[in-house]
């Protein structure tokens, strides 16, 4: 077995594939490691997939794997999650702004420290301030206040896990950017971060788009709702259907003992009459949901199944 499995997902990187691949190797080859180098092609429609080809025919520890189209980053990682058989794996991004330089001291790290995840940290970068720092340090506030980790860079690409983190986790959506977060819902607690070397892009333009910086937040949610009452779901939906029904039926009660003691009104012309009516259809609704929930299974059987085109030296 591998010591070091490194998961590369990539879209449309044909330039910088080689160059990256060459780098790589002089890392694993001048630190004596043993490696795999695991590359996901998320639907690349330029000659990406050919050059992984090229690759593998000069070294056979490249392994690949094509999807149809474009599933996104999330599904790139999880597949190459379920293949990695090195005892520590590592994620990097495509475009050279990932430095594989990182690599030895990040193992060192991780090894010495006895961590399950170390983070790597931008701290000098070289993307746009209004368009990716900007949202970049909002997210990771936002999300180190909600889920109690606390990372500088949540969504750097460049991280190390130990082997069964990232058997322990599953990801979908946008929720690549929640690895950590994930992992501390899984049990694993000793995650650090480390600055790392932040490249300006050389080749090809950025996949960046507001609306992953929207939909991260929308998948945060989840996996913090997830997280808490994905297994016991009639506790917050239960919960608060109780409180809202109660609160429903005491404004009724309320209404008929003031129509029979004072007799001033009829309870239909009363407004918080029809409050009461809300909250007793409501509160009914919310417990329902969560008794629904407690009978369905959170996890679809298909979720994270994908159309996968070709494969190279896995199962």
């Amino acid at each position: 077995m591998p010591e070091l499995s490194i998961i590369i997902p990539f879209l449309n990187e044909e330039e910088s594939l080689p160059e990256l691949v060459a780098w790589i190797e002089r890392v694993m080859i001048a630190n004596h490691f043993s490696y795999e180098v695991i590359m996901i092609d998320d639907g690349s429609v330029d000659e990406s997939w050919q050059q992984v080809l090229q690759l593998r025919e000069k070294n056979p520890l490249i392994k690949g794997i094509k999807f149809q189209r474009n599933y996104g980053k999330s599904a790139a990682l999880n597949e190459g999650f379920k293949a990695a058989q090195g005892d520590y794996v590592i994620t990097m991004d495509a475009d050279l702004q990932d430095s594989p330089d990182e690599i030895p001291s990040l193992y060192e790290m991780i090894r010495e420290g006895k961590y399950d995840i170390i983070s790597g940290w931008k701290k000098k970068r070289f993307d746009n301030a209004l368009t990716k720092n900007l949202p970049s340090k909002l997210y990771n506030y936002v999300t180190g206040k909600m889920s109690g980790v606390k990372l500088h860079d949540m969504n750097c690409g460049l991280k190390i896990y130990r082997n069964k983190v990232i058997k322990s986790v599953e990801v979908y959506g946008e929720m690549h950017r929640y690895i950590p977060v994930l992992a501390k819902w899984a049990g694993f607690k000793k995650i650090s971060e480390k600055p790392v070397i932040h490249q300006a892009r050389k080749y090809g333009v950025s996949k960046f788009g507001w609306e992953r910086f929207v939909n991260g937040f929308l998948d945060l949610a989840s996996i913090m709702f997830v997280g808490k009452y994905g297994k016991k779901p009639m506790h917050i939906f239960g919960f608060w259907g109780s409180i809202v029904f109660l609160l429903g039926f005491a404004i009724g009660a309320y209404l008929t003992i003031a129509k029979f003691a004072f007799q001033q009104y009829k309870m239909t012309e009363r407004p918080i009459f029809y409050l009461g009516i809300v909250c007793v259809i409501l509160g009914t609704q919310l417990f329902l949901a969560g008794f629904i929930g407690e009978l369905i299974s959170r996890n679809a059987a298909d979720r994270n199944h994908y159309h996968i085109d070709e494969k190279l030296g896995l199962a």
